[in-house]
C-alpha cells in the first residue's frame, strides 16, 4: 500500500503536448492524483506538481517540451516537476539533465505513476536539495522492453470523454520514432473498454473519443477486432457519440465504413493518414497502401455518408520527395473530396530508416510546399462549412467562459458559434438542435440559432 498522506491539499498542473492519446493519459493521471487529494492549481497559483506529458513526433516537438519544461520549472518554483511521454523515453537522459526536473518516466514507468511518484518525492523531501539531480526512471529504449499498457478514459477540460482503446504501433515506417517511444502494438479487452465507457455514461459523458496510436491494429493483444469493438461500444445506449480518432487506411476495412454508415451512435467523421501523395514516396516511407486504395476509402465514405467530415495527414518535405513526386501529392488531394488537410513538415529522426535516403528536401522548400497544402486544405474547409449554411443539425455544446460565446460541434465535426447573448451555462453537455448561420468572424465556425 502506498502512503500518499503527503500529497493531501497540494495542487498540480498539467502540461500535454502531442496527440489525443497524451491528452488521455494526462486527464487519467490528473484524476489519479485528484484522489490522492490533489487538486489542479488555478491560474497564476504556483504548484506543488508539475507534470508534462511530451511528444517527440518532430524535432520541432522535441524543441517545444524542452521550452514546456523550463517555462513550468521557472513559474513554479520548489515544485516536484515529472516528465513523461514519448520525448522522456527516446531522450530520457537530456530531459534528466534539465534543471530543475525531479521525475522521468518512461513508457512503462508511467503505468506506475504514483509509485514512482511516491518514492521520489520521498527522497527529494529526505535530501531536501534538487541540485542532486532527478530520479531517472526508464528502460533502454527497446520496443520489446515497452510491454505495459495504461487505461485511460477522462474527461480532461471539455465535454468529450477520450477512451484509450489501444498503444504502440509494429508498423515502423522510415521516418517514425513512434515503436520505439510507445513499443509495439497492444491493447486491452473489449470487455474492459466497455466497462470503461459504461462509466463515463454514469457520469454523465455524452461523447466519447476513440485514441490509440494505430487504433485498427487493435486485437494485436487479445485476438478481437476493431469492428467487434465498435459494434460493443455502439451497444452502450447512454453514450450518444463516438469519434474513431485516427485509423490507418489499410485498416479501416469497407466492413467498418459500412457499419458506420448505419450505426447508433458512430459519427460521420473520419480521420485518415495519407503523408503521401505520391506512390514513390509512400514506398519510400514504407506505408502500407497506394494511392488507389486510399482513393478507394474515401469514394466509399462519401458514397456512404455523403456529409462526412473526413480529415487527412500529409507530411511535406520527406527524404526522397522530389519536386516532381510532391506535385503528385498535390494534385492527388486537390481531386480527393475530404474536408481537412493536417500538414506538417518532415523532420529528421534520429535511429530511423529515413536517414540513409539521400535526396534532402531544403528547409525553405518544404515551407512553400506546407503553404500551399494548407491553402488547399482551408480551400476544401471552407467549402465544406459552406455547404451546411441553412441546414439544421445537431451540436453537443461545451462549456464557455460566462459572457463568451458557446461552441461544438455537429456530428460531422463542424464547429459551431452560439452568440454570448443566446448562450447559457445549462447548455453545457447537451445535445441541442440548431440552425446553421453563415461564418464567424474569422471563419473558425458556424454562428447557429435555434
Amino acid at each position: 500500500m502506498i502512503d500518499t498522506s503527503a500529497f493531501q491539499g497540494k495542487t498540480a498542473a498539467y502540461y500535454t503536448l502531442g496527440c489525443k492519446l497524451n491528452f488521455s493519459e494526462t486527464s487519467t493521471f490528473g484524476r489519479i492524483l485528484q484522489e490522492m487529494g490533489v487538486r489542479t492549481a488555478e491560474q497564476g497559483e504556483h504548484a506543488d506538481i508539475c507534470l508534462i506529458n511530451t511528444c517527440s513526433v518532430t524535432e520541432m516537438a522535441n524543441h517545444k517540451c524542452r521550452q514546456v519544461i523550463h517555462r513550468m520549472v521557472r513559474e513554479n518554483p520548489d515544485a516536484f516537476v515529472v516528465v513523461t511521454g514519448c520525448y522522456a523515453q527516446l531522450e530520457s537522459e537530456k530531459v534528466s539533465k534539465i534543471e530543475g526536473v525531479d521525475l522521468v518516466l518512461g513508457s512503462n514507468e508511467k503505468a506506475n505513476l504514483i509509485q514512482f511518484l511516491s518514492e521520489a518525492w520521498n527522497i527529494r523531501n529526505e535530501n531536501n536539495d534538487k541540485e542532486k539531480g532527478s530520479l531517472h526512471l526508464h528502460h533502454s529504449v527497446k520496443t520489446k522492453d515497452i510491454t505495459s499498457f495504461t487505461p485511460s478514459c477522462s474527461r480532461g477540460n471539455r465535454t468529450r470523454y477520450f477512451l484509450k482503446v489501444q498503444d504502440g504501433c509494429s508498423y515502423f515506417c522510415t521516418y517514425c520514432t513512434i515503436p520505439f517511444a510507445r513499443g509495439f502494438s497492444r491493447n486491452p479487452s473489449i470487455a474492459s473498454l466497455v466497462a470503461q465507457a459504461e462509466e463515463a455514461s454514469r457520469e454523465g459523458g455524452k461523447e466519447i473519443v476513440l485514441t490509440g496510436v494505430n487504433i485498427g491494429d487493435f486485437g494485436a493483444t487479445t485476438h478481437e477486432k476493431f469492428i467487434d469493438l465498435v459494434k460493443a461500444l455502439d451497444n452502450i445506449e447512454g453514450i450518444s457519440r463516438y469519434r474513431i480518432s485516427s485509423i490507418e487506411p489499410d485498416l479501416l476495412d469497407d466492413s467498418l465504413i459500412e457499419y458506420c454508415s448505419k450505426s447508433r451512435a458512430f459519427m460521420p467523421h473520419f480521420h485518415i493518414p495519407l503523408q503521401s501523395g505520391s506512390n514513390a514516396v509512400l514506398k519510400l516511407m514504407h506505408r502500407r497502401y497506394d494511392t488507389d486504395l486510399f482513393a478507394h476509402k474515401i469514394k466509399l465514405i462519401k458514397e456512404k455518408m455523403p456529409d462526412a467530415f473526413i480529415g487527412v495527414d500529409v507530411m511535406v518535405g520527406t527524404r526522397g520527395e522530389t519536386p516532381e513526386y510532391f506535385e503528385e501529392c498535390y494534385e492527388f488531394l486537390k481531386g480527393l473530396d475530404v474536408t481537412q488537410l493536417h500538414v506538417f513538415p518532415y523532420s529528421e529522426r534520429p535511429g530511423t530508416a529515413a536517414l540513409k535516403i539521400p535526396y534532402i528536401v531544403s528547409e525553405n522548400d518544404k515551407k512553400l510546399r506546407s503553404k500551399r497544402l494548407l491553402e488547399l486544405s482551408e480551400e476544401k474547409t471552407q467549402a465544406f462549412y459552406a455547404r451546411h449554411i441553412g441546414k439544421q443539425a445537431e451540436v453537443l455544446f461545451e462549456k464557455a467562459p460566462k459572457g463568451k460565446a458557446m461552441h461544438g460541434f455537429t456530428k460531422n465535426y463542424i464547429r459551431v458559434e452560439l452568440s454570448a447573448a443566446l448562450a447559457k451555462e445549462e447548455y453545457d453537455n447537451r445535445l441541442m438542435m440548431v440552425t446553421l448561420g453563415d461564418f464567424n468572424h474569422n471563419k473558425t465556425a458556424l454562428k447557429c440559432t435555434f
